[in-house]
């Protein structure tokens, strides 16, 4: 009679768990909580014991025109591959790739703003107040210029100065001295979740908590062309006009767009600098969470992982009983399976040599030195 291979599916987790817990029938545990006992050590605790190698993967995203952030969380379509980034994905991992190019990769707003400066220019529009008027129209003055890529010299490209999003300001001072302001809030596509090219402005405490999906033709500003229309508002919404004589102000970023060569991440979003001219892949390693187990013959990522999580989850179990004794009686096999786990990745990293000046070097071909002077032959 042929032998089959032990059993490492959902089905065969269930029963070791029950086994451990000495909880056979489903009115000691039901299959229901015994379930979200093991998901729970798959989803949420076994990537934080263990980042192992086979949870390392690559991501890629592709950045739009003129949008210098990127937002990751459940607002945007699904279909978006930022989609609850911060939830399907554990951390970020250099090295950090654009357009093929290899480029900065940050987590420090300090560092990257270091690089690449986040100052405003205060900006007149040309209009004072009245004590009466609320509505203005006009441009914010911006420059193109042809420049050539940074990073590739023989790829030609257009530089344009555009006004970075999330950045504008238009303000003035009320009859009463009292400042009024509105900012921008980029107008989003429904369809892909980028931003448009227009931005609606809004009282500072009026932001909304979901992005626009239409333009405000009294309130606006275009990013790259800086037309604009501001209605002033005060903090309660209502019309706010600028006091006689009061300047109205633009403060703003602009930026000239290209080839991005640096992205910070920070708080669930990734900004680029330069900002974009056109489409560029965005390439970066990630570790991502593991799958969860939702049918009885389903089996972990890698099989040999059904053990461990039949310990986490038994220990879970005995921790919600406060049963401490039988948690320290499990505990030095739970330990044993962790370290079984993490042997594989041990393993792989073993055969990496440790970076020095030398590693980079290549190894063979023609313009390899090969140990010999510059770019290998003999003297």
């Amino acid at each position: 009679m042929p032998i089959s291979p032990p059993n490492n599916t959902l089905a065969a987790i269930e029963q070791k768990v029950r086994r451990l817990t000495r909880s056979p029938s489903e009115a000691q545990l039901t299959s229901a909580d015994l379930d979200n006992y093991i998901n729970t050590f798959v989803i949420y605790d076994f990537p934080e014991h263990l980042r192992t190698f086979n949870l390392r993967s690559t991501f890629r995203f592709w950045c739009n025109p003129f949008q210098d952030r990127y937002i990751t969380n459940a607002t945007l379509p699904q279909d978006n591959v930022l989609y609850n980034f911060q939830n399907k994905y554990l951390s970020v991992i250099e090295p950090l790739y654009i357009a093929g190019f290899q480029a900065v990769y940050s987590q420090s707003r300090t560092q990257f703003y270091g690089i690449y400066p986040n100052v405003n220019s205060i900006i007149f529009t040309g209009f004072y107040g009245d004590n009466a008027t609320t509505t203005f129209t006009g441009t914010i003055q911006l420059q193109n210029t042809q420049s050539n890529y940074i990073m590739n010299p023989t790829a030609n490209s257009s530089q344009t100065t555009v006004l970075t999003q999330n950045e504008v300001l238009f303000d003035s001072i009320d009859a009463n001295g009292l400042g009024i302001s509105m900012v921008d809030v980029p107008v989003v596509d429904t369809t892909s979740g980028f931003n448009t090219v227009n931005g609606n402005l809004y009282p500072p405490g009026q932001r909304p908590a979901t992005p626009p999906t239409a333009i405000n033709p009294a309130n606006t500003i275009n990013y790259i062309t800086g037309q604009f229309t501001v209605t002033f508002q005060n903090a309660a919404g209502n019309p706010s006009a600028p006091g006689a004589g009061q300047p109205i102000n633009a403060q703003v970023v602009p930026q000239q767009t290209a080839l991005p060569q640096a992205m910070l991440f920070y708080n669930d979003t990734f900004y680029l600098r330069p900002v974009p001219d056109q489409p560029y892949q965005i390439n970066f390693e990630v570790y991502v969470r593991p799958t969860a187990l939702l049918d009885e013959g389903q089996s972990p990522q890698l099989e040999e992982w059904w053990q461990y999580i039949a310990y986490g989850a038994a220990k879970k179990i005995f921790e919600d009983r406060m049963d401490t004794d039988s948690v320290q009686q499990i505990m030095p096999e739970f330990k044993m399976q962790e370290r079984l786990c993490n042997r594989r990745t041990i393993v792989q990293y073993t055969s990496d040599r440790v970076a020095t000046i030398y590693t980079d070097q290549v190894l063979f071909g023609p313009n390899s030195n090969n140990g010999w002077g510059w770019g290998g032959g003999s003297f």
